[in-house]
């Protein structure tokens, strides 16, 4: 089995807001390797605002995604 790769796509971080008082990227890597962009710093309430229209944006799809039993 190979190594784990993830990647975080910025458009979608909000680096937890909301959810916890540090990004559980950070909390859980178990290397260093995980540093703030310095052309994407954001503000909490910017983040907390991305979070918000992520998660209309999911209400919005789930309501249009017609639903399958299982």
């Amino acid at each position: 089995m190979g190594p784990e790769i993830f990647h975080i796509r910025p458009e979608r971080c909000t680096e937890c807001v909301g959810h916890f008082d540090t990004p559980q990227c950070q909390e859980v890597c178990p290397v260093d390797c995980i540093i703030i962009d310095a052309e994407r710093i954001e503000t909490r309430q910017a983040l907390a605002a991305k979070a918000e229209q992520l998660k209309q944006a999911r209400a919005r799809l789930n309501r249009a995604t017609p639903q399958t039993a299982g």
